[in-house]
């Protein structure tokens, strides 16, 4: 009889401390374009990558910046793909709506044909406060395939997290890329006007008489 209560009181706590152990699914979020589609569209292709991001960053879960020198990877929030490709697609994306052209692709896509600007970019800040700001710090370079001409710029963009939520976190990321591929569709731009103008006063190759 003994024994029997013994058993009974172990089965009852074992079942109640795997009820309280309740499993939470994990999350997944992805960066977006947010740019608009321009009116002045141009025929340039350019390849996007490769993206280097700081190791502390480098994981699959989303990492807080919880107080100064603290971070935070949080186990139920994830990056839907590597935070690195979530990037370099959404830059693409951006450049799509700000250069008017489809030819955007990415890096690793090498079954295309030679691109006329390649765009690589090392992030060296990616801060994610929840319910603050999130802070993107980026050196990027932009070379032109033609004659290897190239420019480089970095962009430091910072925005507001609209709330408490992951969600808004990944908004506001999506929000401060678009600040980086803007410069960068900026660079693509003045890189084609002065290619324009090199042609347009390039001397006229005389013609030989047949």
């Amino acid at each position: 009889m003994k024994l029997e209560c013994v058993t009974t009181i172990v089965l009852c706590g074992l079942w109640a401390g795997l009820s309280g152990c309740k499993s939470h699914p994990a999350r997944f979020y992805a960066l977006a374009a947010t740019c608009a589609q321009t009116q002045s569209a141009l025929t340039v292709s350019v390849a996007v990558g490769p993206v280097s991001i700081p190791s502390a960053v480098d994981n699959p879960r989303i990492v807080l910046s919880v107080a100064q020198n603290e971070l935070k990877p949080d186990e139920y929030n994830r990056w839907a793909a590597p935070l690195q490709e979530e990037i370099a697609r959404t830059v693409a994306a951006n450049l799509v709506m700000l250069l008017g052209t489809d030819r955007v692709t990415l890096a690793t896509n090498t079954s295309g044909p030679i691109p006329d600007y390649r765009s690589s970019i090392e992030v060296d800040r990616f801060e994610s406060m929840l319910g603050q700001q999130v802070t993107i710090e980026a050196a990027w370079t932009l070379r032109r395939t033609a004659d290897g001409a190239v420019h480089t710029g970095r962009t430091i963009a910072r925005g507001n997290v609209a709330g408490n939520e992951f969600r808004a976190l990944a908004a506001a990321h999506s929000r401060a890329l678009e600040q980086v591929s803007e410069d960068i569709a900026r660079a693509v731009r003045d890189f084609d006007l002065s290619n324009s103008e090199t042609e347009k006063t390039r001397p006229a190759q005389p013609t030989k008489d047949p």
